[in-house]
């Protein structure tokens, strides 16, 4: 599990560097708490409310790229 990045990666880098160029203002890994949940998503967008995961092919179990840890 050691090789399957939490934060910062590929994808989610890319994604930060658009953002960013485009003028979008983010916050990365802001815990929310609603009600009993409580999460730390990727990019939070704080006055718009919005929160965005980045998930790669690991988490979903893509047939094509996901190598299970054995």
């Amino acid at each position: 599990m050691r090789g399957n990045r939490r934060s910062d990666t590929k994808p989610e880098l890319a994604l930060r560097r658009l953002l960013h160029a485009r003028g979008f203002r983010y916050r990365k890994d802001a815990r929310i708490e609603a009600g009993d949940v409580k999460v730390k998503p990727d990019l939070v967008f704080r006055p718009r409310r919005v929160a965005v995961f980045v998930d790669g092919c690991f988490w979903h179990g893509c047939p094509e790229h996901c190598r299970m840890p054995g």
